[in-house]
């Protein structure tokens, strides 16, 4: 299991689109993947499940990955996080 800790940039967290673009991301992983935030984990490849988290800008959250490229995913996603979910 890879893990590691990201305080989310953009201004409005992920919502509606920015989850939309982080969920893509996710899935073009084959490993497991997970964001906690506040002793609550969920999926990252379920749009409700990130969504219920309720993550707004400047939140800490953890993502952590298990299979065969969980480094990769988790590194590519924590990019994706602190570029503010910018194209």
């Amino acid at each position: 299991m890879f893990v590691k800790d990201v305080t989310v940039q953009n201004q409005v967290g992920l919502h509606a689109r920015p989850a939309t673009f982080f969920i893509q991301k996710a899935n073009e992983f084959k490993s497991q993947i997970w964001i906690d935030k506040d002793e609550r984990k969920v999926n990252a490849k379920s749009l409700l499940g990130v969504l219920s988290l309720g993550i707004v800008g400047g939140t800490e959250i953890r993502i952590a990955a298990n299979g065969v490229d969980e480094e990769e995913a988790v590194e590519e996603l924590v990019k994706l996080v602190e570029s503010g979910f910018a194209d």
